[in-house]
């Protein structure tokens, strides 16, 4: 054990400013043992009652020195002394260390100090130490960073300061970092601090003197006659000097802050030439390019960059360096100059594609343009084969051109072929030879321009002109079809009628009436697809339309799809048929079933659409506009790409023989074009389908509008009525009185008519045409009551038919009956004309429902 004056070391720090000396030795117990143990034998000889006294004496002064020193040891007055602390090199290391270090107790007492902290700070001796605070906060310069410090070792935790002191009657002032943190991480330990003091004076001047240098660097660069920059990998301007700002007029703060990339300062494509370097790991590349930069006003100035650009050992690029010649003035001064400037604008800045290749296809020299599409087509930048930019499948038309070229043949066909990349892009190629003789490393030119947009517009043309060929097709073929299924059905009510229920050929009767029935939605469907049918269509909230078709759907779909309908909020009016619309849903959710033989997910979603967002969906021939989108997806097994185009044509059908007349998705797309609306597939295979309907927002009107045509009012009204609504009163006296006049240029179709409007109380004249017609007018002399008139009619059609009637008397009612669409013909009325419709093919109840409605009008 050691005594001395302050606390034991294992619970707080010491206070010492010199290596201590070793606190015990050896030699020494073992000196003071064997002296023990020589009185013990000295007084042994004296004999044991002689003994006994000094004995006694002995052992009690041992006795009070152990005592005393337990009282001592409790105190704290003495310890043991640990030898870890006697090291001489962990000793030494913080005594003469070159930063100045000083641990504080928890009352901010300094127990331990160097020999640095006591010169740093001015103490004169170990006595006259002082902590951080009291030696600097009287500073103005120091004292806020001080109490910084003071609070971190507060709080325990760990801060660093740099501080200027200033120096005395004028000397230099001294740069010091000053550091604090805990002692250790225990409770106890936590609650002293080490304080560090550095001397940073010299390492501030390098700093400073090399800070110098670079300021000077720069302002030199700044100020050169030429330009420069430095582009990173992302493409931004990391670095321009202020004279290429000036000559762009941008504002050298806005550049350097990371505001510009390189496509705002070069005009067209010419940054695609310095993006497109061939790659080369672990070199250093120069290319010189003679492009236009952009100013910030738009106007161009003619430059020629010298490009260096190092790559690293992966073929990444790093950061470039580029020169900048102004080549404006050579534009002024010298002839030559500026015809080699004209020409490298033209050359840059042509629509074309241009390089030169030499008979192996690799390019020699290419424009911006060029080094443009080969970026956009995903090549390789390390690939200088013109080869590569074309198809695999097409490569040898290519090839085949440029062979030609390299021979010398003067007129090469140009060839279109199909280009390379992730997407299909098309390109028609020009190639020319070069001569041999002026320059060997050249075989030919070749021009090439991007023919993508062209083609997809031809097609789209072709397309639709297709499209339109086939309706007109199914138009007429439903018209002529509609006259063969409106004998048939009124043929077939006459034997219903006469034929009881028990007959034995009833049951053939009533399957000749379904089937005549299947006929006649096959037709509609044709004419759905044609455009030509005819619509009812009312202002509808599809958001409740599609409510009441759920249940339908999910008797339709099964149990093995689960259908969701997500229904968009405030969605806008749509002004459709009802009908119809149900119709495209149900198409759509059949098909979607169809592709889930294993169970899926049907979704219906509705949103609305604005203009600005139609017209960033950039759908082909979709104006922007206010729409309201359905879209109807499903999980199944997806459209191929190469029939998707072919979807929407009437009878291209992917099932089986049997399973589907092909007439479904044509029955959609020609009811949502009728509409005015649109409709686009996405799909891919094993990804699902998906059906985006876009209706026109209805825009109300307000009350007070122009009175309906009359024609659209009786036509809503009237006749008009789907065979359903009209057979859903069979109980109904569909009998009267008046006459008719009849005008069919079908002579069976009129006859059987005839007699069903005869067997109802009516009675008949039939008139073959528009001419026989008026002619049987003036022969009634007024006695005709209603005219039922085809539209379609040699001689006089029933438009014509109708303006001569209403001129010899003016309130004579009229029904047309067409296998046409009642648009087909409104458009050739007058304004104004009042009649009713009812479409063929149609039944006898529904013709007699339709003329007794009609003369009821007339009462």
């Amino acid at each position: 054990m050691t005594a001395e004056s302050d606390h034991d070391l294992t619970r707080e720090p010491v206070a010492t400013h010199e290596p201590s000396p070793r606190s015990g030795s050896i030699a020494l117990v073992l000196l003071v043992a064997a002296g023990l143990v020589a009185v013990a034998v000295g007084l042994m000889t004296l004999g044991r009652v002689q003994a006994q006294p000094y004995i006694l004496g002995i052992l009690a002064v041992l006795a009070m020195v152990g005592l005393f020193n337990l009282f001592a040891f409790a105190a704290g007055i003495i310890r043991f002394a640990d030898r870890s602390l006697d090291d001489p090199v962990v000793g030494r290391i913080a005594d003469h260390g070159f930063d100045g270090l000083a641990v504080t107790d928890p009352r901010g007492h300094v127990v331990y100090s160097n020999a640095a902290y006591l010169t740093l700070t001015g103490a004169s001796g170990p006595q006259d130490v002082r902590p951080v605070e009291r030696v600097f906060i009287g500073n103005p310069d120091v004292s806020e960073a001080v109490f910084r410090l003071l609070k971190a070792a507060r709080e325990g935790k760990r801060q660093q300061e740099e501080v200027r002191i200033s120096g005395q009657d004028g000397s230099q002032g001294r740069w010091l970092r000053m550091r604090v943190r805990p002692l250790g991480t225990g409770k106890r330990e936590a609650k002293y601090a080490v304080w560090s003091i550095a001397d940073i004076t010299r390492d501030r001047e390098r700093q400073e003197d090399v800070f110098q240098e670079l300021q000077h660097a720069i302002e030199y660069l700044d100020h050169a006659p030429c330009g420069f920059f430095s582009v990173n990998p992302a493409g931004e301007l990391a670095y321009v000097n202020a004279t290429l700002a000036n000559w762009l007029d941008y504002d050298l703060a806005e550049i350097g802050s990371g505001g510009l990339k390189l496509t705002d300062i070069v005009s067209g494509d010419g940054a695609s030439l310095l993006t497109s370097i061939v790659a080369v790991p672990g070199e250093v590349k120069t290319e010189v390019f003679d492009i236009d930069l952009r100013m910030r006003t738009g106007k161009t100035m003619p430059v020629r960059l010298y490009h260096k650009l190092a790559f690293g050992a992966d073929g990444a690029p790093g950061p470039s360096r580029t020169l900048v010649i102004s080549r404006a003035r050579d534009e002024r001064s010298d002839p030559d100059r500026a015809a080699e400037v004209r020409f490298m604008r033209f050359f840059d800045h042509t629509p074309m594609a241009i390089a030169t290749v030499d008979r192996a296809g690799n390019v020699v020299r290419s424009n911006a343009r060029y080094a443009k599409l080969g970026q956009a087509l995903g090549l390789d930048s390390a690939s200088k084969s013109i080869f590569r930019a074309v198809n695999s499948r097409d490569r040898h038309l290519l090839i085949a051109a440029i062979n030609q070229a390299a021979e010398g043949q003067a007129d090469v066909a140009p060839v279109e072929v199909a280009l390379e990349g992730p997407r299909e892009r098309w390109g028609q190629f020009f190639v020319t030879p070069v001569d041999a003789a002026e320059n060997e490393a050249e075989a030919a030119i070749v021009h090439m321009l991007e023919t993508t947009e062209r083609r997809a517009l031809e097609n789209q043309i072709n397309q639709s002109q297709k499209m339109e060929t086939v309706g007109q097709l199914a138009g007429g073929i439903a018209h002529d079809f509609n006259n063969v299924l409106s004998a048939i059905m009124m043929a077939n009510d006459f034997l219903l009628n006469a034929h009881k229920p028990t007959d034995p050929s009833f049951q053939d009767i009533m399957q000749i009436k379904q089937n005549a029935t299947r006929a006649a939605t096959l037709v509609r469907q044709l004419l759905a697809f044609s455009r030509r049918q005819t619509l009812r269509p009312q202002v509808l909230d599809l958001g409740d339309a599609l409510s009441d078709l759920a249940m339908l759907l999910r008797r339709l779909i099964g149990e093995k799809v689960k259908h969701e309908t997500i229904h968009g909020r405030d969605l806008w009016p749509v002004k459709v048929d009802v009908s119809q619309f149900e119709q495209v849903i149900v198409n759509l959710a059949v098909n979607a079933r169809d592709a889930m033989p294993d169970g899926g997910k049907l979704i219906i979603r509705t949103a609305n659409v604005t203009a600005d967002e139609a017209a960033r969906l950039a759908y082909k021939g979709m104006p922007a506009a206010d729409y309201v989108r359905i879209e109807v997806a499903d999980t199944g097994t997806g459209i191929p790409a190469d029939i998707r185009d072919k979807i929407f044509e009437p009878f291209f059908s992917t099932k089986e023989v049997g399973k589907g007349t092909g007439l479904g998705l044509s029955t959609v797309y020609g009811i949502v074009k009728q509409t005015g609306g649109f409709i686009y597939v996405d799909s891919a295979p094993g990804q699902g389908t998906s059906f985006h309907i876009f209706l026109p927002r209805h825009h109300a009107e307000p009350e007070a509008q122009v009175e309906q045509p009359a024609a659209a009012v009786s036509a809503t009204n009237g006749a008009g009525k789907d065979a359903a609504a009209a057979e859903a009163k069979p109980r109904t006296d569909l009998t009267g009185q008046g006459t008719i006049l009849l005008v069919e240029d079908e002579e069976g179709l009129r006859a059987l008519n005839a007699r069903g409007l005869r067997s109802r109380g009516y009675t008949v004249v039939e008139a073959e045409n528009g001419v026989e017609a008026m002619e049987v007018l003036e022969e009634q002399s007024g006695a005709i009551d209603l005219v039922v008139s085809d539209v379609v009619m040699p001689e006089m059609d029933g438009p014509t038919l109708l303006k001569a009637m209403r001129e010899k008397k003016p309130d004579i009612k009229f029904i047309f009956v067409s296998g046409y669409a009642e648009d087909a013909f409104e458009k050739s009325l007058p304004e104004g004309q009042q009649f009713d419709f009812l479409p063929k093919p149609f039944t006898l109840s529904q013709l007699v429902a339709a003329v007794k409605e009609t003369m009821a009008k007339q009462g």
